[in-house]
């Protein structure tokens, strides 16, 4: 679909990208191998098709004038962000790796090397879990991801139901040449009434376009 054809055209299209890093001292984190690259290839399709995108990321934006860029660190921080970014938008993709936790308490002063090193880890905020019941979401189609290594679509169609997702995004982390840090990706696309779409391996940038083409549909029905 064309920009003016493109049930997109002129529609809010908020999208995460990169891995969160939740902070251990002034100089170290906890991180993932999350590049952004998928959801930077999202954030640049959406605009391709004419929509209004905010990107909210970790790391290195695309160079488009097209996209509003919302840098960001932490799991709080990011949530903060989409929350901010919906007002008014259609579609959420949340493509960004969040960490599942973060250190209880993060030290002020650069922690000194020693022969083992202890850290109390808590749990970090569960965005979409926290977005199912927020107002904030109304009216907005939500797509999750589920970076996953086993009980493939079982955990995938678990966190759809638990997250109230429109579409989740299922990705197979244990598949060498796809995935986190990779130029390709293959992943499952899967609704409450099971999968919807197998796009198998090819570059990010075709990956999302696929993805779309499903937002597109959804949309306009």
């Amino acid at each position: 679909m064309g920009h003016s054809t493109s049930p997109l055209a002129g529609r809010g299209v908020v999208v995460t990208a990169g891995g969160t890093r939740e902070p251990i001292d002034p100089v170290r984190f906890l991180g993932n191998r999350s590049s952004g690259r998928m959801g930077n290839a999202i954030a640049v399709a959406a605009a391709d098709r004419g929509a209004t995108v905010t990107l909210v990321t970790t790391v290195a934006a695309p160079a488009d004038p097209r996209i509003t860029v919302v840098d960001v660190d932490t799991a709080d921080e990011m949530h903060a962000a989409v929350r901010s970014a919906l007002a008014g938008a259609a579609v959420l993709v949340m493509a960004a790796a969040v960490a599942d936790y973060r250190v209880a308490e993060v030290a002020p002063r650069k922690l000194k090397k020693r022969d083992a090193l202890t850290l109390e880890l808590v749990p970090t905020v569960d965005i979409l879990r926290a977005l199912a019941t927020d107002p904030v979401r109304d009216g907005v189609l939500v797509v999750g991801f589920a970076a996953e290594t086993d009980d493939l679509e079982a955990n995938a169609a678990r966190k759809l139901l638990e997250k109230r997702l429109d579409l989740i995004v299922l990705n197979d982390v244990a598949r060498p040449g796809i995935g986190m840090g990779t130029e390709d990706n293959a992943v499952t696309v899967l609704d409450a009434a099971g999968i919807v779409a197998e796009i198998d391996r090819r570059p990010k940038a075709e990956v999302a376009g696929s993805l779309l083409d499903i937002i597109e549909r959804r949309l306009a029905h």
